[in-house]
């Protein structure tokens, strides 16, 4: 039986309204994954979905941390892991909705954390790399692991405990997580022409700024919050270095436009080698999209739950 539906893709690629759309079909809840929205008065910039937005499906983990908090890959997955027990209980079909690969990928499979490196060996051997070979080839070796990583290059200490932890936490049987499912889930990806994308990221930007981008961090400057995880985000960075007069205006979007469209072909190449994806086309009709989903989504559930959701799904709006 399908325990968990994943909905993954760049960002722009129109996740959230697909998800909406499943969501009623097949009688379920959506759960944040994304790495951002968790964070509370940072909206816009993260394009968190609104309250008016959500057409009476329930949504979980977004909001819940402040801005000034650390959130790691090891919180998110035992919230998430808890949230989609709760939402079985209730007889729905839990939906991860979000960009960020690693996380999603980390509550799926069997993909393992502790708070102390497992071998201290690898700790020292990691430290004479970046004395010997300095922070951008560290933060070099991060990438190749995490391409959806955004600590900054400069925040040595933080890259290096990244690339620990990837090192030593993922088993050796369990590099290639897809071997390790925890669910029966299935994982559907949007993919788009490289250009539309580019583009709707542009526009997407335009419209941030539109609706207040720089005043959402400007309150977040005026609360003193200058080094969190939070505002060292895409979207965040950017606007801080125009406030702070390190870029001008046109440069500081310039750049967002740019970083946001890095970061787009980062989640592209993640989600192609390390997820096993049944991709549809973000460009199609959605009825057709939903009807693909439903197909794959029955021939690989033995026991036809999905039918049975099906039966209960809420009613589309008119």
């Amino acid at each position: 039986m399908i325990d968990v539906v994943a909905i993954v893709g760049p960002t722009a690629s129109g996740k959230t309204a697909l998800s909406l759309e499943l969501a009623k079909r097949l009688n379920g809840e959506i759960i944040n994954g994304d790495s951002m929205q968790v964070y509370r008065d940072m909206t816009i910039g993260t394009a968190k979905i609104l309250p008016e937005e959500m057409a009476g499906i329930s949504h979980h983990l977004l909001n819940i941390k402040d801005p000034e908090d650390s959130f790691s890959v090891a919180e998110y997955q035992k919230l998430v892991r808890d949230t989609i027990a709760d939402i079985h209980l209730r007889g729905k079909l839990p939906i991860i909705v979000g960009g960020s690969g690693l996380y999603v990928q980390a509550v799926l499979f069997d993909y393992r954390f502790s708070e102390e490196p497992v071998d201290q060996e690898l700790r020292e051997q990691l430290q004479k790399e970046l004395e010997q070979l300095g922070p951008e080839h560290m933060h070099q070796k991060l990438m190749a692991l995490d391409p959806t990583s955004d600590i900054h290059p400069k925040n040595t200490r933080r890259v290096v405990r990244a690339v620990e932890i990837l090192m030593s936490d993922q088993p050796k049987e369990n590099r290639n997580l897809s071997q390790s499912p925890l669910y029966n889930e299935v994982i559907i990806g949007l993919d788009i022409p490289r250009d539309v994308l580019y583009e709707r990221i542009n526009q997407r930007v335009d419209l941030m700024l539109e609706q207040g981008l720089i005043p959402e961090v400007m309150a977040l400057r005026k609360r003193g919050i200058r080094d969190a995880q939070s505002v060292r985000a895409i979207g965040y960075k950017e606007i801080y270095s125009y406030l702070d007069g390190r870029l001008s205006f046109e440069d500081a979007v310039g750049k967002l436009k740019q970083n946001s469209r890095k970061f787009a072909k980062r989640q592209f190449t993640y989600f192609k080698n390390k997820l096993p994806i049944f991709w549809i086309d973000a460009l199609a009709n959605s009825e057709k999209s939903i009807s693909e989903i439903i197909a794959f989504m029955q021939e690989n559930d033995r026991t036809c739950r999905i039918d049975k959701l099906a039966e209960n799904q809420m009613p589309t709006e008119k």
